[in-house]
């Protein structure tokens, strides 16, 4: 006990600004690593390596050699294994380093001019969701889709709720694709998107559900469904599903989309995630 606090007393007579730094900095790193994996399928494996580890501390401990060897040779291999198995996250985590948002604060948002365009995409939503018309939208933001925009036909056109209806009209040409919007313009319909390979998906979610989703983890765009075989509307952003958005929520996130009111959406979100 007497040289804990003899050596205690010598970490704190040596401690310097550049020790209190370099904590700081450390800590920053892993607090940003915990924002990106929480509710993800990342924080499931950092708790498989956690008890890996563990494992392997308990067989060094016990002199089990044969064993111990074959976790360390593991161990060795291990900052390439890490790379393949959270490419995912790792590819989120750049994304949101070079849009400036690693350590962004959930609840800020600027309050912006009301945009007329808000209540053509909520009454078409709306009643799609009434008629249980399918619908996929995708709300570009910061990460560009020009791949996705590509791969389906391009329209430029102004938003309206009697266009948005008529894309995703049963037997429509477009009807089955994702209908890409930025701004005020609806930029393209007909849209491939890739599905996302999250095992964890509800089994009694369709492929517009897995493309939303696979959108949002490659991206920072919203993507708003609407399911044409129960009319439920759900909203899919960085790779997290919220269902069962009634016609308040909705308007709360088209909201925050553009950049209005993102506290009182971020409520909504939640009490629609413990729906779920």
């Amino acid at each position: 006990m007497a040289n804990f606090f003899e050596n205690l007393g010598n970490f704190a007579v040596n401690f310097s600004i550049m020790d209190a730094v370099d904590i700081l900095l450390v800590a920053s790193a892993a607090y940003g690593l915990l924002r990106l994996t929480t509710k993800t399928r990342a924080s499931q494996v950092f708790k498989g390596l956690a008890v890996f580890i563990v494992v392997a501390w308990i067989c060094s401990a016990l002199g089990l050699s044969t064993v111990n060897w074959l976790l360390s040779s593991f161990i060795d291999a291990g900052a390439v294994l890490l790379v393949v198995i959270f490419q995912p996250e790792i590819r989120r985590a750049f994304e949101k380093v070079g849009r400036g948002g690693l350590f962004e604060n959930p609840f800020s948002a600027e309050e912006d001019a009301s945009r007329p365009y808000i209540g053509e995409i909520e009454r078409a939503i709306l009643g799609m969701s009434i008629r249980k018309i399918g619908a996929l939208m995708v709300f570009e933001k910061k990460t560009g889709l020009k791949d996705v925009i590509e791969s389906g036909n391009i329209l430029n056109a102004r938003i309206s709720s009697e266009l948005i209806e008529n894309i995703f009209f049963p037997n429509s040409p477009m009807h089955d694709g994702a209908m890409i919007l930025r701004g005020d313009k609806i930029v393209a319909a007909g849209c491939f998107l890739p599905l996302s390979d999250n095992k964890q998906i509800s089994s009694e979610l369709g492929t517009r559900h897995r493309a939303a989703l696979g959108i949002s983890e490659l991206s920072d765009a919203y993507i708003l469904i609407v399911s044409e075989e129960t009319g439920v509307i759900s909203m899919a952003h960085e790779g997290k599903l919220t269902r069962y958005l009634d016609r308040k929520a909705l308007h709360a996130i088209l909201e925050e989309i553009y950049e209005r009111g993102a506290l009182r959406s971020k409520l909504l979100r939640r009490k629609g995630e413990k729906k779920q």
